[in-house]
């Protein structure tokens, strides 16, 4: 799909027809001057015979070719995919208790934990790729790093605790795409937090109020809503169920620019991250195609004069 980058030059068209008029206008007044000619014969010989409809030709196609030059002015542009050279990842993973819910074989945290180190290990190794896990609090387990072997490590030593601080995990994430040094031309590469959460927000900062951050500091969260509405775990010997909060997600990830999925598998949770993984490969940028606008005008303007001069002798 083609758009605009510059759509203001759009208004240039003004003058193209009104300069299209004003040669339709010239037309009709040299017919009617002609027409009030009386002595036909000495017309005929003064004026030279004209080549018909042939001679508006030319000034039609000069017309179309300075609508395509204006065209091109606009800047016209169509979304194209590039592989991205580097990038940041921070992979934020809930650590709360209702994490030890069974209803992901064998346990949700488990299951995240089999799933995270697949992902880890399938991204391309110019990547940075850290982790934070969050309960009551979020923590930095690993600043991103291409360590692969660390993080791997990392993920299989995350322990379970009380409470489910969502909004401090982004905050937490946003600080380690922070450590990452900057290229040769002072720029962070482009950086990505994927959360993965079950429960809802118990403790620390709201959701809202990191997305806003995230928002601003143009990071994208996607997040995964994992687990099925039956989770339940045992607390002081009673059964207290931990449905996944799907709606504060789902908005964390709207609000951010990040992609929203759901998963109550392990198979769907390493569908999910290969999915993440792809699109985390590519960026889209706008390619601008001005060039072939203005080749085409040029084209036009070309083939306007030779009709003119093969067929009047003269440029229009």
């Amino acid at each position: 799909m083609i758009r605009l980058l510059e759509p203001a030059w759009l208004l240039a068209l003004i003058p193209v027809a009104a300069l299209a008029g004003v040669y339709v206008w010239a037309q009709y007044a040299r017919q009617r001057t002609a027409v009030r000619f009386a002595n036909t014969a000495l017309l005929a010989k003064l004026v030279p015979r004209l080549p018909g409809w042939r001679r508006h030709v030319p000034a039609g196609i000069m017309v179309i070719a300075l609508a395509v030059l204006v065209g091109g002015m606009t800047r016209p542009a169509v979304d194209v995919e590039e592989p991205q050279e580097r990038a940041t990842v921070v992979l934020a993973i809930d650590v709360s208790l209702s994490m030890m819910a069974t209803d992901v074989d064998p346990t949700r945290i488990d299951a995240a934990k089999s799933a995270a180190v697949d992902f880890v290990q399938e991204l391309p190794e110019q990547y940075n790729v850290g982790l934070v896990s969050f309960a009551g609090y979020a923590s930095v387990v690993v600043p991103p790093t291409k360590d692969r072997a660390q993080l791997t490590t990392a993920i299989q030593g995350l322990n379970l605790a009380e409470a489910t601080a969502t909004g401090d995990a982004v905050f937490a994430s946003l600080q380690a795409v922070q450590q990452v040094l900057a290229d040769g031309s002072g720029e962070l590469a482009p950086a990505r937090v994927l959360l993965l959460s079950d429960g809802y927000r118990t403790a620390g900062r709201g959701v809202g109020e990191a997305a806003e951050a995230a928002a601003a500091a143009e990071v994208p969260v996607s997040t995964v809503a994992f687990g099925t509405d039956e989770g339940v775990i045992e607390l002081e010997e009673q059964l207290v169920s931990v449905p996944v909060d799907r709606e504060a997600l789902a908005g964390l990830a709207d609000e951010t620019g990040g992609r929203y999925y759901e998963a109550a598998s392990v198979e769907e949770l390493r569908e999910v991250y290969e999915d993440m993984g792809s699109s985390l490969g590519y960026r889209t940028i706008a390619r601008d195609i001005g060039q072939w606008f203005i080749g085409t005008a040029l084209i036009l303007l070309f083939t306007a004069a030779g009709l003119s001069l093969a067929w009047t002798s003269r440029v229009p």
